[in-house]
């Protein structure tokens, strides 16, 4: 019997270390890895600190503080993806995961700061930019559509051009996260994200998952995907739930805050799909598991990936 577990055991270790069919070999450039982190922290930053830059009536108070803050995520992001060990960053080393997050994010927050921009300074971008969203709006608000909660959130004494500027932000922000999860879906598939080739560490790339907590890892992966997905699709209506406790009406967001409005619609529509995105890579992670097992296990027999 000692022979059989120490098998098991060294089996369950590789199961919870690595996925693929072979071990990664050697260890990324250090300077590729530094300047990897530059570009992705200055990114990051300059995505946060956008709105400020492009949207009217931001006082010199306001800058400072987004400054301040585009300068803590930009550090944060440098010391993530700068570091040997994992750190919050899910999926680090999973491409093109993380990019097609921020992508998305940076989409919705650059194209709802010119919708805004816009109402101020129009100019020949703003006006293709309101006229593509109007129009996506309009198209997406139907009944129990997410863009007509929102729109149901306003007041009745909300001006047309604040309705229509809502709606226009809210139909720009979801069809970018519906494009975003789209082409995730594509990648993949066409791709076979995440094996690539290589190998897939669990540790690195699920820095908050626990793979000795307990249980068969697959179950608790899969569980965890099916949660992930569950409030992906229950997320668009809730937040506008939540948006109308903290404000009495969408309707003042445009006038009183416009930074407020892009980063709530912003959220609104990346909040959901960064969490299907995430369960449906954890569900992916999942099948790699159970494949490998497979292929380990000569009877076909799944042994149990437990603490």
């Amino acid at each position: 019997m000692a022979p059989r577990h120490n098998g098991r055991d060294r089996l369950n270790k590789r199961a919870r270390q690595s996925i693929g069919p072979d071990e990664e070999k050697g260890r990324p450039d250090v300077l590729s890895q530094l300047t990897g982190a530059i570009v992705r922290a200055f990114l990051v930053a300059f995505m946060i600190a956008a709105p400020s830059v492009l949207l009217p009536a931001v006082g010199p108070e306001g800058k400072q503080m987004v400054a301040l803050v585009a300068l803590f995520a930009g550090l944060l992001t440098f010391i993530e993806y700068n570091a040997t060990y994992p750190g919050l960053v899910e999926f680090r080393n999973a491409p093109p995961f993380n990019r097609i997050r921020f992508g998305m994010l940076f989409c919705t927050v650059l194209f709802l700061s010119l919708l805004e921009r816009g109402t101020v300074h129009p100019s020949t971008l703003t006006e293709l930019v309101s006229a593509i969203g109007n129009l996506i709006g309009m198209s997406m608000d139907f009944p129990y559509s997410p863009v007509r909660l929102v729109m149901l959130t306003m007041s009745e004494g909300a001006t047309p051009d604040q309705a229509t500027l809502i709606r226009s932000a809210a139909g720009l922000a979801y069809l970018i996260s519906l494009l975003s999860l789209a082409i995730f879906m594509i990648a993949m598939r066409l791709g076979n994200w995440p094996g690539r080739g290589t190998a897939f560490n669990v540790w690195i790339n699920l820095p908050t998952f626990d793979p000795t907590g307990g249980g068969d890892v697959v179950d608790r992966l899969n569980r965890d995907a099916r949660i992930n997905i569950a409030l992906g699709f229950l997320l668009p209506f809730v937040i506008p739930a939540v948006v109308t406790l903290g404000f009495e009406t969408m309707a003042q967001l445009p006038s009183s805050s416009p930074q407020t409005l892009v980063w709530t619609v912003t959220a609104w529509a990346f909040l959901p799909a960064s969490l299907f995105m995430r369960g449906i890579a954890m569900g992916r992670i999942a099948e790699m598991i159970r494949e490998r097992r497979r292929q380990n296990d000569p009877s076909g027999a799944s042994l149990p990936a437990t603490a």
